[in-house]
């Protein structure tokens, strides 16, 4: 029995993603103090949340959502589905910028700053939601069966966090290099 596995993981991811924010709020906050910063470390937060986040942790999300909702025949509140296509939306937008700036490519400073506060408030935003109003629901109203059903349903998407486990992956090893440090 997992008895809400799930849930714990979602809720660690969260503390993780927490830190990550941290790391971007710091370093925009140096860019727009015109502080030069490590667009490469920039680059691979925001690579993490697309590798970890949205392929793994979002649909964990999603699919411990979509069976709250048919189990307990809850209207279907599309917020969650939609923030999940935003942050995707605004990660892909921040990738092609980093991706440019780290080819020598020129583009507006003022643009990465805003876009890059745009994300890391949107990443806030959707973790409060998720934490304060989703998680609750869970683990009040989903039973052991429940948790187990859910974790069958999400086996595909759980991989290893390859930043925050010990893996082995070396995939983002300045970035664990960069948090250890403080």
């Amino acid at each position: 029995m997992m008895d809400k596995m799930i849930l714990k993981r979602l809720m660690n991811d969260h503390k993780n993603i927490a830190i990550l924010l941290d790391v971007l709020a710091k370093k925009n906050h140096k860019l727009s103090e015109g502080e030069a910063v490590n667009f490469a470390l920039i680059r691979d937060v925001v690579e993490y949340m697309q590798v970890y986040a949205e392929h793994s942790h979002h649909p964990l999300e999603d699919i411990t959502y979509d069976y709250f909702v048919k189990k307990f025949s809850s209207p279907c509140n599309q917020q969650l589905h939609e923030e999940h296509s935003s942050l995707a939306e605004s990660s892909g937008a921040l990738m092609y910028s980093l991706n440019l700036i780290l080819s020598d490519v020129v583009i507006s400073r003022e643009k990465l700053i805003s876009d890059l506060k745009a994300y890391v408030e949107m990443q806030k935003a959707h973790m409060q939601y998720e934490e304060s109003e989703l998680f609750p629901l869970f683990a009040k109203q989903l039973e052991t069966d429940d948790w187990d059903k859910i974790k069958l349903q999400c086996e595909q998407r759980l991989v290893d966090d390859p930043l925050f486990s010990d893996t082995g992956d070396n995939i983002f090893e300045d970035l664990k290099e960069h948090i250890e440090a403080g």
